[in-house]
């Protein structure tokens, strides 16, 4: 995969076979996100999860880094407002929530350094695979800023409250290999090996049964926030034993050959 575009612009969509690779594309500016991205990144969202072909969502940077976060001159000109905006965290968190709860299972491509609000953006993600250079850096509470409330949920769900913690209440910089200790990476690998990484785990979640995944993935989310409708995943647990995925798999199994769902 390649880190480099001919110019600066918005998220870029790739799609190709079962794949969806969204791309940020700001490399001078470390991928910092503009107000204009945010709603740009919820529409290829909507995009990637309407294609019935894509099973599986990268998400990566262009560059040396993966992003700088959101851009603080937004949150500034919020700050110093006389009257009452959408806050630039309001807007950010109802696209890494959108992340979050995409029915595809999604893959952060963490090809660099990940900061301020980009941190939950990738942590949004199911898995985060990333270079062994890599760093991480919460400044909220250098900056002043109490960050918003689904954020600080993830997390204390995600990392653990000492973690959560550890990264927000201090806002220190943290390298790779303590990324992997805490549970922020699910792989750490060396830049030459991060594509191999990315397509072995992609080429993974692309050949397992799409509905399964998602409604699994809907009760894995919800169970960590304390929302889970049980009767629903009863249901969808009840529906997956008279589908069509099921009937596949285990015919599969019986011929002793890969699923074909």
């Amino acid at each position: 995969m390649s880190d480099t575009a001919d110019a600066a612009s918005g998220p870029v969509l790739e799609i190709g076979g079962a794949r969806a690779t969204i791309r940020l594309n700001r490399p001078k500016h470390l991928n910092r996100l503009q107000a204009e991205d945010l709603g740009e990144l919820t529409k290829l969202f909507d995009r990637a999860e309407a294609d019935p072909a894509v099973r599986v969502l990268v998400l990566t940077g262009t560059g040396r880094a993966f992003s700088a976060g959101y851009d603080l001159n937004s949150v500034a000109e919020r700050a110093v407002s006389a009257s009452e905006q959408e806050s630039a965290g309001s807007a950010f968190e109802a696209v890494v929530n959108r992340l979050e709860d995409l029915g595809v299972p999604t893959i952060c491509r963490l090809n660099g350094g990940v900061y301020g609000g980009s941190t939950d953006l990738a942590l949004a993600c199911d898995f985060r695979i990333g270079i062994d250079s890599a760093e991480m850096f919460m400044p909220a509470a250098r900056l002043g800023l109490h960050y918003y409330s689904s954020g600080i949920k993830r997390y204390v769900t995600r990392l653990g409250i000492d973690n959560a913690k550890k990264l927000f209440l201090t806002a220190q910089k943290i390298s790779a290999p303590e990324m992997l200790r805490i549970g922020y990476l699910t792989a750490m690998v060396p830049e030459e090996a991060l594509d191999e990484e990315v397509d072995k785990l992609a080429t993974i979640l692309a050949g397992n049964a799409p509905a399964a995944m998602r409604s699994m993935k809907r009760a894995i989310n919800e169970f960590a926030r304390g929302e889970l409708d049980e009767q629903a995943a009863d249901q969808r647990h009840r529906d997956s034993m008279r589908g069509d995925e099921i009937k596949e798999g285990i015919k599969a199994f019986a011929e002793k050959r890969p699923p074909r769902f």
